[in-house]
């Protein structure tokens, strides 16, 4: 079944959409991942924010920060009972495609998660960390830069 898209900012996104996102993040980052964290930071104001459903069931989500410097996506998940069907690779692809043209695009990602990253483009540009309890690293899409 094909997924359906819907793309909002803050102005945009209905309370239902949005609770349906607050939800699932909920369910995956703080119930499934047995952490307890802040999940509502402030940021969400700021952000773009990709839905992906299947039938009337929000299945993934990502959040977006766009500046002149960089493109930032976080929050990305993938309803647990859609795991493994690919889902992951169209948000991650949705997400990416929002950033403009020859800006990095920068992630915070699970440790465990860097090769799937990485077949998406993704590079690591730092150490390793701890972001609430969680292995992550930094690592990012860096724009082409032709040698002088």
């Amino acid at each position: 079944m094909p997924v359906t898209w819907d793309i909002h900012i803050w102005e945009t996104i209905s309370k239902k959409k949005l609770y349906d996102v607050l939800a699932l993040r909920s369910t995956v980052f703080v119930v499934e991942q047995n952490c307890v964290y802040q999940d509502l930071d402030g940021k969400d104001e700021k952000a773009i924010h990709i839905l992906g459903y299947e039938q009337e069931v929000l299945i993934t989500y990502a959040r977006v920060f766009i500046s002149t410097k960089t493109t930032v996506i976080g929050r990305v998940l993938v309803h647990p009972l859609f795991r493994g069907l690919g889902y992951g690779k169209l948000i991650m692809q949705k997400s990416i495609a929002q950033a403009p043209p020859n800006i990095p695009v920068n992630i915070s990602a699970q440790e465990h998660l860097k090769t799937f990253y990485e077949s998406l483009g993704f590079s690591q540009i730092g150490s390793g960390y701890l972001e609430d309890g969680i292995p992550h690293i930094p690592m990012a899409i860096l724009p082409f830069q032709p040698i002088s």
